[in-house]
């Protein structure tokens, strides 16, 4: 392999590169040779240190490639600007709620405040049709543990997707009914009930009669036309590989920039997966104070890993490894390609709500399930989710799988609803705004909806 190298074999993702990948196996492979100690360049970015003399068509992976991260870096605000290219402005149809948010889904949701009664949620669910979203949290939690689980479910239960919500607890745990409704706020006491297990005389009986209640009232809702930059959707990556930062990955991001330039809202989160390229993510907030948000999240996750002793690099995953990613700088750096180019507009706490149109940062781990009901959480309508190596999880809102290569999406056609390998980016607008007026995805098809909370602390 030369500089001359064969583009039916291998990519060459940047000119500044002195990597190529393969199209047979996604690994990486020296353009050029690579001395010990040096930098290894891909997406024109450092993914890490050689560890040895590397040779000119040599494999580039573990046994020779090691992550140069730190547990602290040295941030500075370099601002770049991000240039808007006008789009026609795009509708959708969707269910308007009284808060004036919209859903585009109109489920009937039963959300447990303790997991003691998931059996018995599960059990309403499959005597009415509605949607349980279990959990095995809620009671033995202490502090800021607790609250977060309390802040996860408020927002859970007060998702516009929802056309109504059962509150389904039992009556003694830390996470009573009482206590999450002080939580909760100000919502639709038409359409979110409340339902004590203990107090009931026959639960089962009386869970249905709220959900029947609640199915009556969502029958009278419509869809209507409203604006495409309604739209909240958020950007996932799972069981990722070398053709993630290639394919799938860009193609998102050249959607989030259609959908930024559209006025609607986009959420990366993942923190751990922004190690090694958050310095791009930093450089492009809109203004200082979004950055030190973001220099605040960064680090601040950073401190989590050590707090427990592991080292902040502790990533890829060996599925990672397999598909031919080596360094978290190098799964990092293809992990924000979701985001486009578009200017980052806020910062966001775990469990909070978006409130700007704009790229959004989301804090929160990149675990699939703890991620997809971050975003839902945070109130994204839908979910985009590459994956390279296949995956069947999907959130309680539409998560549309997107495959980084044709192979698998014909292999595993029952979970990917999209082949980013031969399909574009105007194809993936109008799949986005398909699902958004109703199509299913294929874990909607599937009735794979699953939701976890990020635990940190004591278990009583």
């Amino acid at each position: 392999m030369k500089e001359e190298f064969d583009s039916n074999k291998y990519i060459l993702i940047d000119e500044k590169d002195n990597v190529l990948v393969s199209r047979d196996d996604f690994h990486k492979y020296a353009r050029r040779k690579i001395k010990k100690g040096e930098k290894v360049i891909k997406y024109g970015c450092p993914i890490g240190t050689a560890t040895k003399d590397i040779e000119i068509s040599e494999h580039v992976h573990t046994h020779n490639l090691a992550t140069s991260l730190n547990e602290r870096e040295n941030y500075s605000y370099n601002p770049v600007l991000f240039e808007e290219k006008p789009s026609k402005p795009a509708e959708i149809s969707a269910y308007v709620r009284k808060d004036g948010r919209i859903g585009i889904r109109n489920d009937i949701l039963i959300i447990p405040t303790v997991g003691c009664v998931n059996s018995l949620a599960n059990r309403l669910a499959s005597l009415s049709g509605a949607f349980a979203l279990s959990h095995p949290y809620g009671c033995s939690q202490l502090g800021d543990d607790h609250e977060r689980t309390q802040k996860i479910l408020c927002s859970l239960i007060k998702h516009p997707n929802a056309g109504g919500v059962l509150v389904l607890g039992l009556g003694c745990e830390n996470n009573n009914i009482p206590s999450l409704k002080e939580k909760l706020g100000e919502f639709d006491s038409e359409r979110i009930l409340f339902l004590n297990a203990q107090d009931a005389s026959d639960e089962i009986e009386e869970g249905l009669k709220l959900l029947e209640e609640l199915k009556e009232k969502a029958k009278s809702d419509v869809r209507k036309k409203v604006p495409f930059s309604k739209l909240v959707i958020g950007l996932k990556c799972g069981g990722s590989d070398g053709f993630s930062g290639i394919t799938a990955n860009p193609l998102v991001g050249r959607f989030t920039d259609i959908a930024v330039s559209q006025k609607a809202s986009c959420v990366l989160t993942e923190v751990p997966e922004m190690f090694g390229s958050e310095q791009i993510l930093m450089n492009r907030c809109v203004d200082y104070a979004t950055y030190s948000k973001t220099v605040e999240m960064i680090n601040s996750f950073k401190d989590y890993f050590v707090s427990h002793s592991q080292p902040v690099s502790e990533n890829p995953s060996p599925g990672n490894k397999q598909g031919g990613i080596t360094t978290l700088e190098e799964k990092s750096l293809g992990c924000i390609r979701k985001g486009g180019n578009a200017p980052v507009t806020d910062v966001l706490s775990y469990g909070e709500t978006v409130k700007k149109s704009g790229l959004n940062l989301l804090d929160g781990p990149g675990n699939d399930i703890v991620a997809v009901t971050n975003l839902a959480a945070a109130g994204c309508h839908l979910i985009l989710f590459t994956t390279g190596r296949g995956t069947p999880l999907g959130s309680f809102v539409p998560t549309v799988k997107i495959s980084t290569n044709t192979s698998l999406f014909e292999k595993k056609n029952n979970w990917i609803d999209f082949d980013a390998e031969s399909m574009g980016t105007d194809e993936l607008f109008s799949l986005v705004i398909e699902t958004a007026n109703g199509k299913k995805t294929k874990n909607e098809i599937n009735n794979y909806r699953e939701i976890a909370i990020f635990k940190d602390g004591v278990t009583l």
